[in-house]
């Protein structure tokens, strides 16, 4: 299956294109603010480095996050967009399966992503294809304590990385690992990952509630 994979759920901005078990070509941008100007461009360059055509995608994966709102919303946005113009199934996969899958680690381990607000995003694994919890929003000190023993993948993307005590790579996610992942699952038969956002709480910008009312003098 030749897919096209996207992830904005963290300052990077990664896309690429995978057939089966195979990364054909991936492009990466880190930029926590450039996702929407960004991944369009990417997206072509990406697609012309190994000679496919869009039309012959047979289906798009992006990363659901945990993640930042308006970055996430600009690969969900596009990935949703693609797949309706291709007529082409869209794939969800969690951004830090993606970074787990991408690690080569083996047993127990942590991925850990930058989450502002003086928060981190954070999922255990039991290996690179088995989260065993979350993912989850919480302060790094709370989950320092919580993964103490533990190798911590990402954790060197985030503003946090010398509370972990044993910190691994990569620090942020690939489209590489992503399609690898959304790959697998679509070809085990797995039920998809419905390509929604993962917030895991409010967003940064509330709504208005309307206009103050005016105290009269």
């Amino acid at each position: 299956m030749l897919l096209l994979a996207v992830d904005t759920a963290t300052a990077a901005t990664s896309v690429a294109v995978v057939a089966d078990a195979e990364v054909l070509a991936e492009r990466t941008h880190v930029d926590a603010r450039g996702h929407a100007e960004v991944l369009a461009p990417l997206v072509r360059e990406v697609l012309a480095d190994c000679a496919v055509a869009m039309r012959s995608l047979a289906a798009v994966a992006v990363g659901v996050g945990p993640g930042a709102y308006t970055g996430l919303r600009v690969g969900l946005v596009t990935a949703q967009a693609l797949g309706s113009a291709l007529d082409v199934p869209v794939h969800g996969v969690v951004t830090l399966d993606a970074l787990a899958a991408g690690s080569g680690l083996a047993g127990r381990f942590a991925v850990v992503t930058d989450a502002r607000r003086r928060e981190v995003f954070w999922a255990l694994y039991d290996g690179p294809r088995s989260r065993a919890r979350g993912p989850e929003a919480a302060a790094p000190d709370v989950v320092a304590v919580e993964v103490a023993d533990l190798p911590v993948v990402g954790a060197g993307g985030t503003p946090f990385a010398d509370r972990f005590a044993d910190v691994r790579g990569p620090d942020l996610p690939s489209a590489g690992a992503l399609g690898l992942v959304a790959a697998a699952e679509l070809g085990s038969g797995a039920p998809p990952v419905p390509p929604v956002p993962l917030y895991l709480r409010p967003p940064d910008v509330a709504a208005s509630r309307g206009p103050r009312p005016v105290t009269p003098r």
